[in-house]
């Protein structure tokens, strides 16, 4: 498999997409609820999920497709022996129909379980970050940097009110010294942007307790490549098949947030 044209042929099936996106953001767009009313789609996330479904099939059909909306019929395979296409046609869809900005196309692009190319792209702010696995990470065409040695204090830390009170998922108060510690907290509602904004710089760390392979398959591939760290919240590793309480960060930040949470658990 040549990676590099398969890398140049989603990028440029990701910015058709994007010009699509942008369109529709001056449009009216159908929103459907899902399993509640904070739970939607649009018609644009399954007109986007179609459009790579066909793509996909036509220049690749030995590939298989897993998006969100769930649209690719007739699959039967187990991803870590296939190379998958990991598709979120609109991540952040509630910013997409309330603010027009702050979500992403997400494509991840794995083999047996490996990553091998990364996309994220924000249509609105036009800002691509993507990576071939072992050939570093991007914003546009500017290569990014390995990420800095940076300490708790200094880090923003993305996390959802939700979790620091009380809920079904994790005990709140873990994350008590950590949030007091930070230099500041932040929530966009785009795991793909989040991931991607850690491995810039512009996070230190993100926190999340619900995604599915599609949120973070196109970011991971990213975080990588500059020497970002992705585990649970017991420190552990986990596959994007699979993802858990997981944490995006810094890993020197992510050290000293381990031990922060350690501390608030054995109190």
């Amino acid at each position: 498999m040549n990676w590099n044209e398969v890398y140049q042929i989603a990028k440029e099936w990701t910015y058709e997409a994007g010009e699509i996106l942008r369109r529709a953001t001056k449009e009216s767009v159908n929103v459907e609820y899902k399993t509640s009313a904070a739970d939607i789609v649009t018609n644009k996330d399954k007109e986007i999920e179609q459009f790579f479904i066909e793509q996909i099939k036509t220049s690749f059909p030995t590939h298989f497709f897993l998006g969100e909306e769930g649209l690719a019929a007739n699959q039967d395979f187990n991803p870590e022996n296939e190379i998958v296409w990991i598709v979120d046609p609109i991540d952040g869809t509630t910013n997409f129909v309330h603010q027009k900005r702050n979500f992403a196309i997400s494509i991840g692009i794995y083999e047996k379980g490996a990553p091998r190319i990364g996309i994220v792209y924000d249509p609105i702010a036009d800002e691509m970050f993507h990576a071939v696995a072992g050939q570093g990470a991007y914003l546009n065409e500017q290569p990014l940097s390995k990420l800095e040695a940076k300490a708790l204090e200094e880090a923003n830390i993305s996390i959802c009110q939700y979790w620091l009170v009380p809920n079904d998922r994790v005990d709140h108060t873990i994350f008590t010294e950590m949030i007091q510690k930070a230099r500041g907290t932040r929530y966009l509602g785009s795991a793909a942007l989040e991931i991607v904004y850690v491995a810039c710089g512009r996070l230190e760390t993100y926190f999340d307790f619900r995604l599915s392979p599609w949120d973070i398959a196109g970011g991971m591939v990213i975080l990588q490549e500059v020497g970002g760290v992705m585990k649970t919240l017991e420190n552990q590793p986990f596959s994007v098949f699979s993802p858990q309480i997981t944490v995006f960060s810094n890993n020197d930040v992510l050290k000293e947030i381990f031990e922060t949470i350690h501390r608030e658990k054995n109190k």
